[in-house]
């Protein structure tokens, strides 16, 4: 009998005739697939930084200035000789773990996006470049390796990243405030549609509540109504969502993926970071619910 009577309770209530309904789930559909997009750009946005820690800071670059002479073959030999003095000093440290000088080819590929298709590398006085990876955890005085450097190869030079990391840091930290900035500002007008579609709502439905408190129907009651059925138009219009995210993300990364050596490439998402994506739709139940829910005994102790 208690069971009978609190389904008959439900439909007390006619919140699924609402003309808001509509209304709401295809706001919070749009805000999810905001959020999604958005979220996905900031996850992308740490597994970049993540990858530039740790492919730039643990590496060095040394930069072997070419010679300029009349002979060019006498020139090539004399270049290339300062690169092997700058090798053996590089490898002798312990600090070090690999030691890899650039060929012709790899030089090529670095300067094709400037100069493009039809320049060859042996036609110019270009520099040779080192690329040092360093050991795990090493601590590095790059005073000291410098000055070492220029005594044992007057035309090479070091470049530890640092000044060249920290603008792409600070470039990229602006990025995700600048998101997290749009992930605030959706979750607010989200949850101020479900605040006033609420109050719509409780207006429209005001003499049936008053009936409701009559026979004895507490304010937890209609909030928990209203909470059920908001939690169910937050869920589905989050997956309506997702649904039109899914593949805005994979277009975005695919246009990533054109920009060659470019250092948007790097951005991934992880499996915990799809994870969190996918549980979106749960997020905007949970968001959607809390604030019916609350607005209902906000507002309901106002009216009574």
């Amino acid at each position: 009998m208690v069971y009978k009577a609190m389904t008959t309770r439900k439909k007390e209530l006619p919140l699924q005739d609402d003309s808001s309904n509509l209304f709401l789930q295809i706001m919070i559909s749009i805000a999810v697939f905001l959020f999604g997009v958005t979220l996905a750009g900031v996850l992308s946005i740490n597994s970049m930084l993540a990858t530039w820690n740790n492919s730039i800071l643990g590496s060095l670059t040394v930069q072997v200035m070419p010679i300029n002479d009349t002979n060019e073959e006498q020139a090539k030999a004399q270049t290339l000789a300062q690169q092997e003095k700058a090798i053996e000093l590089l490898q002798a440290k312990n600090e070090v773990e690999k030691v890899t000088p650039l060929n012709d080819e790899q030089l090529q590929k670095l300067i094709q996006p400037w100069l493009g298709d039809g320049i060859d590398v042996k036609d110019l006085p270009m520099p040779r470049l080192i690329d040092v990876k360093l050991k795990k955890g090493a601590e590095v005085d790059f005073m000291q390796w410098a000055e070492e450097l220029a005594q044992a190869a007057p035309l090479a030079s070091l470049d530890n990243h640092k000044l060249w990391l920290n603008k792409l840091i600070k470039f990229a930290d602006g990025l995700k405030l600048l998101a997290l900035t749009v992930l605030i500002l959706v979750v607010l007008i989200t949850s101020g549609a479900i605040f006033y579609c609420t109050q719509t709502s409780l207006g429209l439905h005001k003499y049936i509540i008053e009936i409701l408190h009559l026979m004895g129907a507490k304010d937890t009651y209609v909030a928990q109504q209203y909470a059920k059925r908001t939690a169910w138009l937050g869920f589905i219009g989050g997956i309506y969502g997702l649904i039109l995210a899914i593949p805005t993300i994979f277009i975005i990364a695919n246009l990533a993926k054109q920009i060659e050596g470019g250092i948007i490439s790097e951005a991934r998402l992880s499996l915990i970071d799809w994870s969190v994506i996918f549980s979106l739709p749960i997020f905007s139940m949970v968001i959607a619910m809390i604030t019916a829910y609350y607005t209902v005994k906000k507002t309901l102790e106002k009216f009574m």
